[in-house]
Formats: structure tokens, C-alpha cells, sequence
């Protein structure tokens, strides 16, 4: 089961269950549950969204404007969790090369904040790199959909932009590489995680296209990752609280080459099995 937070025809948001090439807008006003992080906090997700589907026809997919999935919670990532991740990491900050290295290996994974609801950017919408950065890349990752109990009800696409060249010269500027607005774009819905295939068969796949032109593709598989998703969810949640709950990245195993940067005017297209295919425009400043 697929669910997001859509703009219908008639102008009204809300969230709707997608089935196949339609979307089914489910009936939120006045009752228990009010947003799409509500009906993520219950028991049996997917028996509430059944539930909540009003007794209207569906709206064809391609009419339903997809809003990011985003309503209160924070948004966390964590980084070098795999191979390709740790490699470009070592070649971007020789001087901290060491670090990231051993970060790989060790018990502990890097974890860090990365975006605030308002600073995510929905499907279509711009991704933004910053003006005082010369090196940028979109990073294409699996996102974990957490409750406030932590327990793992989802997945959605992230992109967790980054300016290569600030975290280069100095691992402390991570969060100016990182967080920023427009860092960050999340969707284009969550597939529930009952109904997400197993990770040796979940590929990810990144395409960027200047013009008609695609100009840095990559793919990898999830089960490539170093880390297990219990593992990244039970470090976050150490002495860390999530009221509304969270969104955790699960870091990058496509890295573009070194000679490669974004400009405005790119495209980035992410898509995941099982989850769909995020889009954004790349803008400056």
C-alpha cells in the first residue's frame, strides 16, 4: 500500500491512497485522524486508510498534484553506510580521510540532522544548491518512515543534497554542506513497509538530465548497505525522543564521479522499487 498527501482537481489537499494508476482520497475532516503522520501512528496503518477512503471515484493519478509526505516530523540521515559512500568521502577531505574510514567499520554509525519540515522540498518542486558552494550532488536514498515509537511503518525516496566541496575542507562544516533550505526533497509517497520487497531486490536508480540529455546515471541495491536498518533506528533513538516522528536517510551507495557537479537547470530523477520515481529541478541560490 502506497499513501501520500496529494493537490486534487478541486484544489483541496489531503491524503489519498494510490492504487495502481488512481488515487483514492481518503476522508480526514472532523474525525480522529487529520494528516497523513496520524494515520502512520496507529496500530494497523494500512486498516486505517482503508478505512478512511471516502465513497467517491478515484482521481486518476496523473491529476493528483503528489505534496511531500512530510508534516511535523524531523528528518535525520545517516552517512557512510556504504561502500562507494566511504570512498568518496576519503577522496573529498584528505585530512580526514581516517575519519570515514573508520566511521564505516565502526559500532557506531554517522548519524545527522539534516532538514526541518519547511526546508523539504515536495515532488516537481526545486531542490536548491548553495551559492557559495562550487561542487554539488544530489545523493539518492532509501528513507525509513518512523513513528514516535520508532517502529519502521514506511519508505519514501530521499534526496539529501550536498555541497561536496564545504564538507571537503572541513568535516565540521557538515551541517552548512548539509542543511540548508531546499536541501532536501522527500516522496513521491510512502509504501507501507509490509508491502516493500526484500532489500536483494530493491534497486536504486539515479538519473540526471541536462536538457534531453542524461548526463550521470548510477544504480545500486540496498542489500549493499553496511548497516541494518534496526541498527540505524536503535542508535537514533538513543536518548533522542521523536514526538511526531521521523524520516531517516539511509545514506548513498551512488556518488557521482569527482568531475561532476550540479547546475541550475538539471533535473534529478530517483526511483526505488517498490516505492515510485522522485523528480526535482535543480536551482541556484
Amino acid at each position: 500500500m502506497k499513501l501520500g498527501k496529494f493537490r486534487f482537481p478541486n484544489g483541496r489537499e489531503s491524503v489519498g491512497l494510490v492504487d495502481g494508476d488512481e488515487v483514492a482520497p481518503l476522508a480526514l475532516s472532523g474525525g480522529h485522524f487529520q494528516t497523513l503522520a496520524e494515520i502512520l501512528e496507529a496500530d494497523d496503518p494500512a486498516g486505517t486508510a482503508e478505512f478512511l477512503v471516502e465513497k467517491t471515484e478515484k482521481v486518476p493519478l496523473e491529476q493528483a498534484i503528489p505534496l511531500s509526505p512530510v508534516d511535523r516530523q524531523e528528518i535525520w540521515a545517516a552517512g557512510v553506510t556504504y561502500t562507494r559512500s566511504r570512498k568518496a568521502r576519503m577522496d573529498e577531505s584528505e585530512q580526514a580521510a581516517s575519519f570515514y574510514d573508520l566511521v564505516y567499520a565502526a559500532p557506531r554509525p554517522e548519524l545527522f540532522f539534516k532538514a526541518t519540515p519547511s526546508r523539504v522540498s515536495a515532488p516537481g518542486a526545486p531542490v536548491r544548491i548553495r551559492r557559495d558552494a562550487l561542487w554539488n550532488v544530489p545523493e539518492p536514498e532509501l528513507t525509513l518512515v518512523l513513528n514516535s515509537r520508532l517502529r519502521l511503518v514506511g519508505f519514501t525516496i530521499g534526496n539529501d543534497m550536498s555541497s561536496r566541496d564545504i564538507e571537503g575542507e572541513n568535516p565540521l562544516y557538515l551541517p552548512q554542506a548539509k542543511v540548508y533550505d531546499g536541501c532536501c526533497a522527500l516522496g513521491p509517497w510512502i509504501t507501507l513497509a509490509r508491502d516493500m520487497p526484500p532489500a536483494e531486490q530493491t534497486t536504486i536508480r539515479l538519473a540526471i538530465k541536462r536538457g534531453k540529455q542524461v548526463i550521470c546515471e548510477g544504480t545500486t541495491c540496498v542489500a549493499r548497505m553496511a548497516r541494518s536498518f534496526d541498527d540505524l533506528v536503535e542508535y537514533l533513538g538513543r536518548d533522542n525522543t521523536f514526538r511526531d516522528g521521523v524520516f531517516l536517510l539511509t545514506g548513498t551507495g551512488i556518488v557521482p564521479d569527482d568531475d561532476f557537479t550540479l547546475f541550475a537547470g538539471d533535473v534529478v530523477e530517483i526511483a526505488i522499487d517498490g516505492i515510485g520515481t522522485l523528480t526535482n529541478p535543480v536551482v541556484q541560490g
